[in-house]
């Protein structure tokens, strides 16, 4: 994977540039920007994304943790402090590590390691989501239960996610195909005139489609949502059937 871009906030000068020359010395992580506050870190994330925050704990106005809270949940946190009575608070907010000031080269670099297994496993996770289906002109083929499915499009009822995983709902069985996909990989590989996303958690086939009920659509028993996000573009598939 490429490098982990990063940046460093702490209000005090000397903690803030031994940080700082720990992260330049570290060949996988790249320092877009170092602060003395959060505000000017704040201002900075509005335009820019990073991957890694070695984010100081106590300062003035806004605390690390309190910054933490509104941070994009792609970013991950590093914590630095002088005080361990905050370990629990930062845990509790996922962070990757908790360092205590004085901070060594070699401390440091057993938590930077740590961040770098973490995102190898995010992406790792992200090329095998999109691995795990692939698609051709009427068909497409899943990698489930340790095999290689084919599946015709003409049998996909409804796609239905699941975090990091979604469940294959098809004509032919009660039972679901479940694989390793996100939506938003899936919803790329599939052909826009015979699928459309109605809802987060639903793709559905829409030669398959027999009845809408309000904004829900009936396969069998299951009544599948249709959400404010995408019920425009759904009823202007619709209009354009009507006879």
């Amino acid at each position: 994977m490429d490098k982990i871009t990063c940046i460093a906030i702490d209000d005090e000068p000397l903690a803030l540039g031994l940080m700082v020359s720990h992260i330049q010395k570290t060949p996988f992580l790249e320092l877009k920007a170092q602060f003395d506050n959060p505000f000017d870190a704040m201002e900075f994330l509005e335009g820019n994304q990073v991957q890694l925050l070695f984010l100081d704990i106590q300062m003035p106005d806004l605390t690390g943790v309190e910054f933490a809270q509104i941070l994009n949940k792609n970013s991950k946190v590093i914590f630095t402090t002088a005080y361990d009575k905050y370990a629990i608070e930062g845990f509790k907010l996922e962070a990757l590590d908790y360092l205590l000031k004085p901070i060594s080269y070699e401390v440091f670099l057993k938590s930077a390691n740590r961040a770098l297994k973490h995102f190898s496993l995010v992406s790792n996770s992200e090329t095998n989501a999109v691995a795990n289906v692939s698609s051709n002109e009427n068909f497409l083929f899943v990698k489930a239960d340790y095999q290689v499915k084919r599946i015709d499009y003409s049998e996909i009822l409804y796609f239905e996610g699941l975090k990091d995983y979604v469940k294959l709902h098809i004509e032919s069985s009660s039972k679901p195909i479940v694989f390793h996909s996100t939506m938003k990989s899936l919803e790329e590989k599939l052909p826009k005139d015979r699928f459309m996303r109605i809802h987060r958690s639903y793709i559905v086939g829409l030669d398959n489609i027999k009845t809408i009920e309000r904004d829900r659509i009936l396969f069998g028993e299951e009544r599948i949502p249709i959400s404010k996000q995408y019920k425009v573009a759904f009823d202007d598939f619709i209009k354009r059937k009507f006879l």
